[in-house]
């Protein structure tokens, strides 16, 4: 079953309380939160004093994903708060397979993520570790952008690979979803559909959480 993962950087953040229980009762399974420093990427987002208030109106697990340099040191803050799922970048981090090993010993779902034009090949060793790979299906940075066609074959290889070697990671996409492309994502084997302004600048998000959900 497809999980849908609401990225709160879409929200309205003068009503944040508000947007996640609306989310909640709307059928989202995941809220997503990304972190940006302003030196891995062009922008600066919301740090741990917001994950954590968000940590206590809310029951969903919360999966971070953290577009920073030095990711290791968010762990044990973000393992303190609560978060469920944790990804950091394979573009900045010289010791994957370490990184995943701090994360695992804090009992938090381990995850790497991917810029679009980073092959899937560069995680090969560290595949049966990881919990979960974040493919990036537009450049990281700002929301609202539209999907990356290129990611398709890499959601592809990933699903063969896992589906060869008997591995049990999920696949969560991140840019640029909608319900335009949400069923083709489905088929080729993501387990997780982040979205953000596709969900937040709605009127109803509701209807379109069920149409992320639906396969046919």
């Amino acid at each position: 079953m497809i999980k849908i993962a609401p990225s709160i950087l879409a929200a309205n953040f003068l009503h944040l309380e508000k947007e996640i229980s609306k989310i909640e009762k709307s059928g989202a399974d995941i809220i997503h939160l990304d972190v940006m420093d302003g030196h891995f990427v062009p922008n600066l987002t919301f740090g741990l004093l917001i994950i954590k208030q968000i940590s206590k109106v809310t029951k969903l697990p919360l999966d971070v994903h953290l577009m920073v340099t030095n990711p290791q040191n968010y762990f044990n803050n973000l393992a303190e708060i609560g978060v469920n799922y944790i990804s950091f970048h394979q573009e900045t981090e010289f010791h994957i397979h370490k990184r995943i090993s701090e994360l695992k010993k804090l009992g938090v779902k381990a995850g790497i993520a991917l810029n679009p034009a980073t092959p899937v090949n560069t995680i090969f060793p560290v595949l049966d570790e990881l919990d979960f790979v974040l493919l990036m299906s537009v450049n990281p940075g700002f929301g609202g952008q539209k999907f990356l066609p290129l990611v398709k074959s890499k959601i592809k290889e990933l699903a063969q690979i896992r589906r060869k070697n008997n591995l049990n990671f999920e696949i969560e996409i991140d840019g640029g979803i909608t319900n335009n492309i949400s069923k083709e994502m489905i088929e080729l084997g993501t387990d997780i559909l982040v979205a953000g302004s596709y969900i937040f600048k709605s009127d109803n998000y509701k209807d379109q959480i069920d149409a992320l959900k639906k396969e046919v």
